[in-house]
């Protein structure tokens, strides 16, 4: 259908602030809402590496960048009265779990107060409508289903990095609940959660994620050790929760409280894939590429979810939102990005395209 036929003018000229938009996630739904046509202030740390996304996109020149740190309340709540957003995505986190291992107070001080701070300036300036702060799946209590999870099982998280985002979720429902429902002072106030699949694509050098090691490891000629290959994670290219994002703020514009609430946007249950099997696909598009690959498994200092899957039924019935993407799809848009010598703004516009059409 195309990006521009699906939400025509909505997005145009809104005033829409993203948290984290030097990231990964952040820079694509920066790119999304540029080509849609809205005002585009963004607030988080510096880009990891000149390689990534943002850097290689020249973002910095399409909207306001201001470098600062989430924890920091005061300004924060200068950019909400500055700018005055229509729309928040809070995107910004500490987003590593070995990460969360090694430095557990700054993952909480990020991961759980950083969330508040956004809450709070979203709370107390009137212009702000919509904000949609973006977890994890790894928010719910860790229980091995095979049928997904829900979003009304029970939040809980084994290590630190897991426990933040369900507390994330947990602060996020109670400001809802607290401060936005009908009756409240801010009733005009729409509050929203969103926990995706283990997202994957372009642009992304972030440590310790598996597409980002196998690509380092292609562009260094290294070898590289994975563990637990056998491990299942709910895969998705990503822009399919970027898609479910700007469907649910949509909705949630036009809509007084029915669409606020967590939503889980992940791949249907039968799109499950070992961390081995998106290595082997990985191949048959970038020749030689495994043999750089050694699979072990291995006793963890760390704790790991050995199956992982959501439940999006939810979205499908109430949003008609769906994965669009096969897996060997998705894989194919991945090494397209890495593979391409310059993934400038245009090429990852054109991804963007590709994608949409195929909604």
């Amino acid at each position: 259908m195309g990006l521009k036929k699906l939400f025509e003018t909505f997005f145009a000229d809104k005033t829409i602030l993203i948290t984290g938009h030097t990231g990964f996630i952040g820079s694509w739904l920066s790119i999304c809402l540029n080509e849609l046509g809205a005002n585009l202030i963004g607030y988080a740390l510096p880009p990891l590496t000149t390689e990534d996304n943002f850097v290689v996109t020249n973002l910095q020149q399409k909207m306001s960048s201001i470098i600062g740190d989430v924890r920091d309340f005061n300004l924060i709540n200068n950019i909400f009265k500055e700018y005055q957003p229509d729309i928040v995505y809070h995107l910004a986190a500490q987003p590593i779990v070995g990460e969360s291992y090694s430095n557990p107070k700054d993952t909480y001080d990020i991961n759980i107060g950083g969330t508040v701070n956004i809450l709070e300036a979203f709370r107390i300036n009137k212009n702000a409508k919509i904000l949609i702060n973006f977890t994890s799946d790894k928010c719910y209590e860790n229980q091995e289903k095979e049928d997904g999870y829900k979003e009304e099982d029970r939040i809980g998280g084994f290590d630190p990095y897991s426990s933040s985002k369900g507390c994330s979720e947990l602060i996020t429902s109670a400001y809802r609940n607290s401060f936005f429902k009908s009756g409240s002072s801010a009733v005009n106030k729409r509050l929203s959660s969103v926990r995706s699949g283990n997202v994957i694509g372009g642009g992304d050098w972030q440590k310790d994620r598996l597409i980002p090691d196998c690509m380092r490891a292609l562009k260094n000629n290294e070898l590289l050790t994975i563990r637990n290959p056998q491990y299942i994670r709910p895969w998705q290219f990503v822009l399919e929760p970027i898609y479910g994002m700007l469907l649910l703020t949509k909705n949630m514009w036009h809509e007084n409280e029915k669409y606020s609430g967590a939503w889980n946007f992940g791949p249907e249950n039968n799109r499950m894939f070992t961390v081995k099997d998106i290595i082997e696909k990985i191949g048959t598009y970038i020749g030689n590429f495994n043999k750089k690959i050694v699979f072990e498994k291995k006793k963890e200092d760390i704790h790991e979810t050995k199956l992982l899957c959501l439940d999006s039924s939810k979205a499908n019935r109430e949003l008609g939102w769906q994965n669009i993407l096969s897996i060997e799809e998705t894989i194919k848009f991945v090494c397209g990005w890495y593979m391409e010598r310059n993934p400038n703004y245009g090429f990852n516009v054109k991804q963007i395209k590709n994608y949409f059409d195929k909604v």
